[in-house]
């Protein structure tokens, strides 16, 4: 393409032609700063959101906070979303120099976690149905502070953003380029999955309450067993990875023949 040179003799201008935003003739559409966005968005949603897995978290959330009214309820889960962002993003961004500085593997945090998660299932596993029954349509006035620390363990860790998250983010985070006019894009996407999390936490444990109402007494206390189950069974698998990855890194011990 020919510029004019309006005048100026013995100076190259060089104007290169912008790209278009729209190719219409070749179908195309070109996202040169939104695609790294949108990829770690996707990446986070869609990776973390069926591991932390507020669907099925809630009937145990609400056997957790049965004694406390609907606006502690409430308060509860707009905790717990807000811790579960920052755990998610600080996992995301920080977890590798974190585990790096301490000298601590995944692996071994998948153990610890799981047993913490395992444990926690069975204790809920065990409780009886009797006191479920005493537990209902019964309020307690509690400290605040005391609230927001229940809000972090265990209903946040391990049971909505558990050792399974935590790795999931830890890793994504480490696969990400880190070049400096992508790294602001992925960071900028991992904040809204995050935040795409969290919200979903706060909806399903906020109206957890009105969930029971629509199902029923018998029908809550039998999808708690089995959220209970699961929850065990999630915690066994989260150790059982880690102690797989822990002895495959082990090297065999060669015995010389006498």
């Amino acid at each position: 393409m020919n510029f004019p040179s309006y005048g100026l003799r013995g100076a190259s201008v060089n104007c290169p032609q912008p790209q278009p935003f729209h190719d219409f003739a070749r179908g195309r559409v070109y996202f040169p700063r939104m695609y790294p966005l949108l990829k770690t968005t996707f990446l986070i949603v869609s990776a973390l959101f069926p591991i932390v897995n507020p669907l099925g978290t809630a009937p145990i959330f609400l056997s957790l906070t049965q004694y406390y009214s609907n606006s502690d309820r409430m308060m509860l889960a707009r905790r717990i979303a807000l811790n579960s962002f920052v755990l998610l993003i600080a996992s995301y961004l920080t977890g590798t120099h974190i585990l790096a500085f301490f000298g601590i593997s995944l692996p071994v945090v998948q153990v610890g976690g799981g047993l913490i998660v395992a444990a926690t299932g069975w204790s809920m596993l065990r409780q009886s149905s009797s006191e479920d029954e005493t537990r209902q349509g019964v309020n307690r006035t509690v400290d605040r502070r005391d609230l927001f620390d229940k809000a972090f363990y265990p209903l946040t860790l391990p049971l909505t953003v558990g050792p399974g998250s935590i790795s999931v983010a830890i890793t994504l985070g480490a696969n990400e380029p880190h070049t400096e006019h992508l790294i602001i894009y992925s960071i900028i996407g991992a904040l809204i999955g995050s935040l795409l999390i969290a919200f979903s936490v706060f909806l399903c444990y906020g109206f957890a309450d009105r969930l029971a109402e629509a199902l029923g007494t018998t029908a809550m206390s039998v999808i708690m067993r089995l959220s209970s189950f699961l929850l065990v069974c999630i915690g066994v698998q989260i150790v059982w990875n880690g102690l797989s990855s822990l002895l495959r890194n082990l090297h065999p011990i060669v015995v010389p023949l006498q």
